[in-house]
C-alpha cells in the first residue's frame, strides 16, 4: 500500500522528471522503502515553448523545491542517434550527431551509454531548456527516453533464444526496440498520430527487419485505454503469432510505483536500471 511521502525527509528519496510535449510528470521514491510513492502529471501549454513550460513547471511545481538523494530527468524525444561505443568520442558528438540529424539552433547535445548494449545514444536539448534544468537541478541525469528502455529490455533478451522486438505507444507516437539474442539492432522512434499510423510502422518493422512469424517474438506495450487498442491488438495478431502485452506490476515485481497506472514505463525501466 502506498504511503504519503515525508518531505521533510526529501533527501532520503530518488526524483525522476519525465518531459513530453504531450505532458510532464514526476516521481518520488524511497529507495529502501518501496511503498513510499508519489506520482504527478500535467498538460503542457501548447501555446509555450518548451523552456517556457518548464521554466513554468519548476517555478510553480511545489515537489520540486525540495533538496533531493538524486535527481533523473528524462526527455521524451525523438531527436536522437545510435553510435557504437567503440567508435565514439566526446569531442566528436557534435559531428556524429549531425551526421544523422537535420542541425537545429540553440541546441545542447547529451549522451547516454548503454553499457549492456556497447552503443551510445546521443540527444539533442533546447539550450534554454537545458539551462532552466541544470540551474535548478545542478547534479540531475539527463537521460533520452529511449535509453532506459533499451537498457531494460536488453536483460530480457538471452542468447538462446529468438530475435525480439519490443514496442512501446505513447498518444502520438511510439518507440520500437529490436534484439538479435543480445545485441541491439534497431533503435527508432515514430510519429503515430493515428491508429493506422502505429499499425503500419510496427508491421512494416516487423516485415522489413526480416523477424520471423512463427520463431520471433513482439512485445507491446501501451495504455489500454488508448483509442482502438484493442483493434491493434487484433489486427497484430493476425501477422505476428507471438505477440505478448507487457504488463508493469509483473515486470517491477508488484513494486508501488508500478501499481500506478499513469506511470510512463520508459520512468519504470529508469528506476529499475538503476
Amino acid at each position: 500500500m502506498a504511503q504519503p511521502i515525508d518531505f521533510n525527509k526529501s533527501e532520503q528519496y530518488i526524483l525522476s522528471i519525465r518531459l513530453s510535449t504531450d505532458g510532464f510528470s514526476f516521481s518520488i521514491y524511497h529507495p529502501q522503502q518501496e511503498s513510499e510513492v508519489y506520482f504527478s502529471a500535467s498538460p503542457v501549454n501548447t501555446q509555450r515553448s518548451m523552456a517556457a513550460n518548464v521554466k513554468a513547471y519548476l517555478t510553480e511545481t511545489e515537489e520540486l523545491k525540495h533538496p533531493f538523494k538524486q535527481v533523473n530527468i528524462l526527455i521524451h524525444t525523438s531527436r536522437y542517434t545510435t553510435v557504437p561505443l567503440e567508435l565514439y568520442e566526446d569531442e566528436q558528438s557534435e559531428l556524429l550527431f549531425y551526421q544523422n540529424l537535420p542541425a537545429q539552433n540553440n541546441e545542447v547535445i547529451l549522451c547516454n551509454i548503454l553499457g549492456k548494449s556497447n552503443v551510445v545514444i546521443l540527444f539533442g536539448l533546447d539550450k534554454l531548456t537545458h539551462l532552466f534544468l541544470t540551474e535548478h537541478f545542478p547534479n540531475a541525469r539527463l537521460f533520452a527516453s529511449i535509453s532506459p528502455l533499451a537498457e531494460y529490455f536488453s536483460h530480457k533478451c538471452k542468447q538462446n533464444e529468438g530475435r525480439k522486438l519490443f514496442a512501446i505507444f505513447h498518444p502520438e507516437s511510439m518507440e520500437v526496440i529490436g534484439f538479435e539474442k543480445e545485441k541491439l539492432i534497431l533503435l527508432n522512434t515514430y510519429s503515430t498520430p493515428t491508429f493506422h499510423d502505429s499499425s503500419y510502422y510496427l508491421l512494416n518493422v516487423w516485415q522489413q527487419a526480416g523477424f520471423d512469424q512463427e520463431k520471433d517474438a513482439l512485445y507491446i506495450h501501451g495504455n489500454s485505454r488508448m483509442a482502438q487498442w484493442e483493434e491493434l491488438l487484433l489486427l497484430l495478431q493476425k501477422y505476428i503469432r507471438k505477440l505478448f502485452i507487457i504488463n508493469p506490476q509483473m515486470e517491477f515485481n508488484d513494486s508501488g510505483l508500478s501499481r500506478i497506472k499513469q506511470i510512463p514505463f520508459d520512468m519504470l525501466s529508469l528506476i529499475s536500471c538503476e
